[in-house]
């Protein structure tokens, strides 16, 4: 079975920044793709980055991360990793991490990321 596993989440103050990590229980290259979403409160659930898991690794970002947030993955350690700059109270919300393998996909548990002074 399939299990995602994130940390790395926290209170940060605006500006600060904050890494995710996301380890998966199989190897990596079994995903097409790996990637973050997040959810705030009252609102849906959206895309923040993803990655595909064959190299070169081809990534995607929400318009409103672009240029703050990197996301990665360490194939050797079957981990993703979202490295989050100039944060922003707006960024605040639950973060999940997303794995797909043709029509399945699974998630981990989420971690919280609140950015407040």
């Amino acid at each position: 079975q399939v299990q995602l596993v994130e940390s790395g989440g926290g209170l940060v103050q605006p500006g600060g920044s904050l890494r995710l990590t996301c380890a998966a229980s199989v190897s990596s290259f079994s995903f097409n793709t790996m990637g973050w979403y997040r959810q705030a409160p009252g609102k849906e659930r959206e895309l923040v980055a993803v990655i595909t898991s064959r190299s070169p690794g081809s990534t995607n970002y929400a318009d409103s991360v672009k240029g703050r947030f990197t996301i990665s993955r360490d194939n050797a350690k079957n981990t993703v990793y979202l490295q989050m700059n100039s944060l922003k109270p707006d960024d605040t919300a639950v973060y999940s991490c997303n794995a797909r393998i043709s029509v399945l996909e699974y998630w981990g548990q989420g971690t919280q990321v609140t950015v407040s002074s």
